[in-house]
């Protein structure tokens, strides 16, 4: 396979490790050459180490992969200046997913790359006298790329030229595809069973691996590979295959096993555990917190280690590491406009502007949240905070930051504003926007104001818009996944890539993997059934601490109340709606639809308004999601890279594809 040898040299030619007692911290160090032989020195297999880290820079957080996990799902539709790359995943008619369309081939070509490193690594580290434990952590990134890619793809191939799960140094043309179930029984499971026993409790540096990462990805993997081999609406998997299980286990058999392993981490934490409140999960400056189980790290203090510039004006293309994903699920809150004059008439001002906050960042407006998310997902906001720990909901003036010192602006009605007053507000519920009157296109007759379209309720200086009024245009931002930046002058730096790590794995999922394997038909142990462990986290989502709302300390525990409103008996709807609610936006849906087959039955319709300011009239939009979209095109370029047969490539690519 020509495409994942020239990617491996490139991404491991980058990085190395430089280990001493005292360090804690994983140092990348760029070097000109990085050739296969330098895996026959300890230098060389500990640079091949640190690159398993750095690698999940050029997945997690890099735009268009993140669209690929989102887009097309029950969380995101493509937004306003959406272009073809969102248009395609979103099934309704506006594009066309192929081969060299898709953007999954991020994950492709980083993945094998990296797993041919992880290979080097595995081989050669014992004989130079690395540690099981160092090799360990290349076991759990081999397997973690692994299953990555056969949840996305199906079938990829276990032999990247030498043998299967051998390391390879000779660029190959060619490549067979193994079963989805020789990927998990040989690529996936393995490994992260040997991790288990050989990872330490504790990470060996700040974001290491450890026994948890393993144990939480185990389970996936046998939760994931269960679904699989039930397959309860008849999803083709591909390469064709009886979906039999080569070591003669059953759905029910991995079920079991991914609840016992799960809740072994959770009985079993070492240093991990949930965070007291939602909102401490996704804070910036607490990124690094108890529940943070794997993240792409990112800094602010050094554009290496951050893996992207730290200043100016960054564009989005490219795969280099930088962390730009929340751009495209923000809306352009920059037009909207305050008046000069008590009358709303007279010069309008940009009220919001462009910040490197947490509620602000940079719009791009290509992906859009439907109204559904608003009024099913979330549909309850008072008690559970995890709407307000989720979204920027209310936006605020700033323009004194941008240098412009008028003390007092008129918004809506004509009402005074402020420096840190509200200018507009995505109401909780449509029931609070009895009496709201919007203007018929981005402002009222004869005013200054105002400039989306947004609507005015009696006695409030803030514009709003109602849930079903959220459009393709105009929505509430990704506030949990906002720009945080420390020592910020004036507006900071908005329009520089994040450097926040991005998160990937967290404790919390932990109880969901083993709820919903007990809803598989797992036998729990006692005290720790579906609805336990549901409850967990939604007990955490009733205890309140801050109102993103407000901009204030709010002190509330709502757990009793939250935790009495779950119901009886526990469902896969109802854990995928938990899913949602916890990690909403964060690349994990269109991996939990395809899991469960529940794709079309969830996000085969939406509703959503329009792509003009203004226009606030609901459509419903229907999505045609055929049985072979439950996998990703194989890349067009790793198909023209071979040296195969036109036929030989058409049968490697995944039906419906060709």
């Amino acid at each position: 396979m020509k495409n994942i040898q020239i990617r491996f040299i490139c991404l491991a030619a980058a990085f190395m490790l430089l280990f001493s007692g005292c360090k804690k911290i994983l140092e990348e160090q760029p070097r000109s050459i990085y050739t296969p032989e330098f895996f026959k020195t300890e230098k060389g297999v500990l640079g091949g180490i640190t690159s398993q880290y750095a690698h999940l820079r050029f997945i997690y957080g890099q735009p268009y992969y993140f669209n690929s996990l989102e887009t097309g799902t029950d969380e995101y539709t493509y937004g306003q200046s959406a272009d073809a790359n969102q248009r395609d995943l979103d099934y309704s008619g506006v594009g066309n997913l192929t081969g060299a369309t898709s953007r999954s081939d991020v994950l492709w070509g980083v993945a094998f790359s990296n797993i041919n490193t992880a290979s080097g690594i595995i081989e050669n580290g014992g004989a130079v006298g690395v540690s099981a434990a160092l090799i360990a952590e290349a076991r759990f990134f081999r397997a973690f790329d692994y299953f990555m890619l056969v949840q996305t793809f199906g079938g990829v191939p276990l032999d990247l030229g030498a043998g299967e799960l051998k390391f390879n140094t000779t660029p190959s043309r060619v490549s067979v595809r193994n079963t989805v179930a020789e990927v998990y029984t040989k690529g996936v499971f393995p490994d992260l069973i040997q991790a288990i026993d050989e990872l330490p409790v504790a990470g060996r540096v700040t974001g290491g691996v450890t026994k948890t990462a393993a144990r939480l990805y185990l389970s996936k993997a046998y939760l994931s590979y269960g679904w699989w081999l039930q397959n309860p609406n008849n999803i083709p998997t591909y390469p064709e295959v009886t979906r039999t299980d080569p070591d003669g286990h059953d759905a029910t058999w991995y079920f079991q096993r991914s609840y016992d392993i799960a809740i072994e981490a959770i009985d079993n934490p070492g240093p991990f555990g949930l965070a007291d409140f939602f909102y401490d999960v996704h804070a910036g400056g607490n990124d690094r917190n108890k529940e943070m189980v794997l993240y792409a790290d990112h800094t602010e203090q050094s554009e290496f280690y951050n893996g992207s510039p730290l200043t100016g004006f960054q564009s989005e293309v490219g795969n280099d590491g930088r962390n730009s994903a929340v751009w495209f699920v923000t809306c352009n809150y920059t037009v909207l406009t305050s008046a000069v004059n008590p009358d709303g008439t007279g010069a309008s001002v940009s009220s919001v502007q462009r910040e490197a906050i947490q509620p602000l960042g940079r719009p791009y407006i290509r992906m859009a949240p439907p109204i559904g998310v608003f009024t099913n997902t979330f549909a309850e906001k008072t008690l559970d905070s995890r709407y307000d720990g989720t979204f920027s909901t209310v936006y605020r003036g700033n323009w004194n930051k941008g240098g412009n010192n008028t003390p007092t602006l008129y918004n809506a009605n004509d009402m005074a504003v402020t420096p840190g007053s509200a200018i507009l507000s995505f109401l909780e519920y449509d029931a609070q926007a009895v009496g709201i009157v919007y203007p018929a296109g981005q402002r009222f007759p004869g005013k200054s104001s105002n400039n989306v379209g947004a609507g005015q309720l009696p006695g409030r200086a803030d514009f709003v818009i109602a849930p079903s009024g959220i459009s393709r245009i105009i929505f509430p931002g990704l506030w949990k996944m906002g720009v945080y930046r420390t020592g910020n002058v004036g507006l900071g730096e908005p329009n520089a890539p994040s450097t926040r790590p991005f998160k990937i794995a967290k404790f919390s999922e932990l109880y969901l993997i083993a709820a919903e394997a007990a809803v598989k038909g797992a036998t729990p142990a006692a005290g720790k059934s579906a609805r336990d462990l549901v409850n967990v986290l939604r007990a955490r989502a009733g205890k309140w601490k801050f109102s993103n709302k407000n901009n204030a300390v709010f002190a509330a525990d709502n757990s009793v109340a939250v935790t009495t409103a779950t119901p009886a008996i526990i469902d896969i709807n109802y854990i995928l709606a938990e899913r949602s609610r916890e990690y909403f936006g964060e690349g994990l849906r269109w991996f939990d639809l395809v899991r469960t087959q529940k794709w079309n039955e969830l996000a085969g319709s939406y509703t959503i308004c329009g792509a003009t300011y203004g226009n606030h009239t609901p459509q419903t939009i229907t999505r045609t999601i055929q049985p072979f979209h439950y996998l990703r095109p194989v890349p067009q370029g790793q198909l023209d890279g071979m040296d195969m047969t036109t036929a030989e490539k058409a049968a490697y690519q995944n039906p419906g594809y060709q």
